[in-house]
């Protein structure tokens, strides 16, 4: 039973609704963390001398159609690095704000629940991504395409758009993002704080799908239909993101060319593609990659291309 008022749902049914909701609610208390005192902040904070160590690991290799000098890789990759984790504070304020209203919107208690300890965990987030920039002194503004992600996903009124934005779309490119930062980073502190976030983040993902899976398999056409162009909208800004305009202007490189070359050199393509998997991922589990989608994702070069199984004898 249920009673909504001002787009806010109270439930009057207190019990168990869904014990996989519930199972991830309980994990999800075992795992908290503290970002004061859970990570080593004196360890070690990058710096542009250290970059070098990144570079031989980065999926951003320079190549002989970079507008970036080789000479000057190192100070690219360190831009990269103050632009991505920058990113990842600004969307972690966007998936504090989201989730708080998947509080008041969620249509029973397991996911109130659950959606109430996510808001815990960005918050968190958030206070570890601006400690962590603060000691780079190194920071950009959000990204015009992420902020416009967020600005719609805040002001959805139907829910489940709001989890398909929030947990389906930019957690997934967040969690593929946190999961490559620590495998590459060549600063432990970074490498530290995105292993704790990443494994909030896989809780987050899993709930999304828990919770889309249960109501996606009976959408009308219509209903269908929306959800549809909402991914693809959301689908171009993400991948507009990592065009890195600011990049190229804080680098005094020509942000035109800077683009073209991200839009169009390989490993900036495959790094795209690399982002979006766990995104393309969880559409298919949820039942929403249909052909549409997958040839608006394969037009953006957003979908990998797997080699085909050897076949032994």
């Amino acid at each position: 039973m249920e009673t909504e008022s001002a787009g806010i749902r109270f439930v009057w049914d207190y019990g168990t609704t869904d014990e996989r909701l519930r199972g991830l609610y309980e994990r999800g208390k075992a795992a908290q963390w503290n970002a004061a005192t859970d990570i080593d902040w004196e360890a070690g904070v990058g710096v542009p001398d250290r970059v070098e160590a990144l570079g031989a690991r980065s999926a951003l290799g320079w190549s002989e159609s970079s507008p970036v000098p080789k000479e000057r890789w190192g100070a690219f990759q360190w831009e990269f690095h103050s632009w991505m984790t920058s990113q990842f504070l600004h969307g972690e304020q966007g998936a504090l704000l989201a989730t708080s209203r998947l509080v008041t919107m969620a249509p029973d208690m397991d996911t109130k629940m659950f959606a109430a300890g996510q808001v815990t965990d960005e918050a968190r987030h958030v206070e570890a991504y601006a400690r962590y920039c603060d000691l780079l002194g190194n920071s950009y503004t959000v990204n015009p395409s992420l902020k416009q992600m967020l600005d719609t996903v805040v002001s959805e009124n139907r829910w489940d758009i709001v989890f398909l934005g929030m947990q389906i779309i930019v957690e997934g490119l967040a969690l593929a993002a946190f999961r490559l930062e620590h495998t590459r980073s060549f600063d432990p502190v970074i490498a530290q704080l995105t292993r704790l976030v990443a494994r909030d983040e896989a809780r987050h993902v899993a709930f999304g799908l828990l919770t889309l899976q249960e109501i996606y398999g009976e959408l009308t056409s219509r209903e269908r239909a929306d959800r549809e162009e909402f991914i693809k909208e959301s689908a171009l800004l993400m991948s507009r993101r990592f065009r890195l305009g600011e990049v190229w202007a804080r680098l005094d490189v020509d942000v035109e060319a800077g683009t073209n070359f991200a839009l169009q050199d390989p490993k900036m393509i495959d790094f795209r593609r690399l982002m979006f998997t766990k995104i393309v991922t969880s559409l298919a589990k949820v039942g929403l990659l249909t052909p549409g989608v997958r040839a608006h994702l394969e037009d953006l070069e957003l979908l990998r291309v797997l080699p085909p199984k050897v076949r032994h004898s």
